[in-house]
């Protein structure tokens, strides 16, 4: 074995280490980009890369927008708006069986338009809904499952943060990210709906009466909620904006509707700034340690090893994209979403851009299969936040109610990667 191999294999068993032991995946990469470059080239360069490579990275203007949609998703979350969603969704859906859960999956969809976050959509939604799924008498596995699915949709749903990181690590354009996750998104939004009505039919309460005088009333609580998705994916798809712009035009507009609306005062914008600084720092840590991490990627050639390895298997290139899309699956499992995509993505990137896949359509499908990670066992990171908040779930209870909803992915998975033309055809019309 070469000496670039055995760094490269010694990095890697020191990485899922620390990863078992707890480290943040942010240090984590940092610390085997680092010491795995300098075992190659020496101490002098390696400290070079440590000196220069944050400074490079915070201070990306591209790399703004992640900081704009974490306050716009902020100010959202503490202004009403996903109570607001909630209300307007049940009005219209409420009527049918099993309404309150179809309109939770709605509400979920409205809120990921502003927030770009699963783990605040999940947390949000069980808060809101969940209480009301109680009182007209969901059961407890249906009421969590639907919401952690549901939450899923921040991720997928433009804006999404998670897009953002992927574009940032593949240089894939994340204007055309974001473009090409409505259709996805909203098809999640049908089929889990379907699933609601199919999978979970047994013991599903009846609805409640139908006013129109009334949902047409309870739509005009979500202009705000309209607003905003519009300015800010509208102004990106017609080219009005980059989506730069477009994240500082989405907080601002944000923070001047929840003022104007009584709904944020000074206590509440000050929480909403240090809540975003935290998040916004997490989210930096971790990408400066993936940039030190593409060093030793790239130092010990092991992406173009990988690349090399597959094509000598002789699979078709879907053969090829099944085995990738199964080891996301498994990794998905173990690790959350941004350690999995930040660990694995600059590794299989280049194998699948050498088989002749789409840039844009990878990234929505590694979105994808991050949704799965999100509620599959035993992270599953959306269960957990629902049963931090409704203790009295037992976690067995969650996963229960969310296995049917886990399928549904599975076959949405499925049609996305027989028919590209879902995730493509927005962004073509650019």
């Amino acid at each position: 074995m070469a000496y670039a191999d055995l760094i490269a294999v010694s990095g890697f068993v020191a990485l899922f280490a620390m990863l078992l032991l707890r480290v943040p995946i942010g240090v984590a990469l940092g610390l085997v980009g680092v010491f795995g470059y300098g075992a190659i080239r020496g101490l002098n360069p390696a400290l070079n890369l440590l000196a220069t490579s944050p400074i490079r990275v915070l201070t990306d203007f591209h790399l703004s927008l992640v900081v704009f949609f974490i306050l716009m998703g902020s100010f959202a979350t503490h202004s009403g708006m996903s109570r607001e969603m909630f209300r307007a969704a049940n009005a219209w859906f409420g009527a049918l069986r099993g309404g309150v859960a179809m309109s939770t999956i709605a509400a979920c969809a409205g809120f990921a338009a502003i927030c770009g976050s699963s783990v605040a959509t999940a947390a949000t939604m069980t808060r809101i809904a969940l209480p009301e799924m109680r009182r007209f008498g969901y059961r407890e596995e249906t009421a969590t499952g639907v919401i952690a699915a549901g939450g899923t949709l921040g991720i997928m749903i433009p804006p999404s943060v998670v897009m953002v990181v992927y574009a940032y690590i593949t240089e894939t354009d994340v204007s055309k990210l974001f473009i090409a996750g409505i259709i996805p998104g909203t098809l999640a939004i049908v089929l889990y709906m379907a699933t609601v009505l199919i999978a979970h039919r047994k013991g599903l309460p009846a609805g409640q009466p139908f006013s129109l005088p009334e949902a047409m009333r309870a739509l005009s609580g979500v202009w705000a909620v309209a607003l905003l998705f519009f300015s800010v994916i509208g102004s990106i798809y017609l080219g009005v904006a980059t989506p730069t712009e477009a994240s500082a035009i989405g907080a601002a507009a944000t923070l001047l509707i929840g003022v104007l609306r009584g709904q944020l005062d000074g206590p509440k914008i000050l929480h909403c700034l240090v809540e975003s600084l935290r998040t916004s720092v997490s989210v930096f840590t971790v990408l400066i340690g993936a940039v030190l991490f593409g060093y030793f990627l790239a130092i010990t050639r092991s992406p173009q090893k990988l690349t090399a390895w597959l094509v000598d298997l002789d699979l078709s290139a879907h053969g090829t994209l099944a085995l990738i899309l199964i080891a996301f699956i498994l990794a998905g499992c173990i690790l959350d979403t941004m350690a999995m995509i930040l660990l694995l993505v600059p590794i299989v990137f280049p194998v699948v851009m050498h088989l002749g896949f789409d840039a844009v359509w990878f990234g929505v499908i590694i979105v994808m299969v991050a949704e799965l990670g999100m509620i599959t066992p035993p992270v599953g990171i959306n269960v957990f936040v629902i049963n931090m908040i409704a203790k009295e779930v037992k976690l067995t209870t969650i996963f229960k109610g969310v296995l049917p909803f886990v399928v549904t992915d599975i076959l949405r998975l499925i049609l996305l990667v027989a028919f590209p033309a879902l995730v493509l055809f927005l962004p073509s019309t650019m």
